[in-house]
């Protein structure tokens, strides 16, 4: 009685690999968020359009969220 082997094909678990991590998609999101609260910053309740808020905090605010999100990007 011979006893045959079995040849069993081998499946490879093909995952589709995500360009983006779990990171980087929390960051990203917490760079939109900085970014919102810098136009918020921008929009102001007083009649005064030229206070240190509107015209210096909040652009730069803005921009941090910016570069905040291309860090969140290239981070590997």
């Amino acid at each position: 009685m011979a006893l045959e082997k079995k040849t069993v094909p081998i499946v490879k678990d093909v995952k589709s690999e995500l360009v983006f991590t779990k990171k980087n998609y929390q960051l990203l999101l917490i760079s939109m968020a900085i970014v919102a609260l810098g136009f918020i910053l921008m929009m102001g309740t007083t009649g005064d359009i030229y206070d240190f808020r509107r015209t210096l905090l909040a652009p730069l605010v803005v921009l941090f969220g910016f570069a905040f999100g291309i860090y969140a990007i290239l981070k590997k």
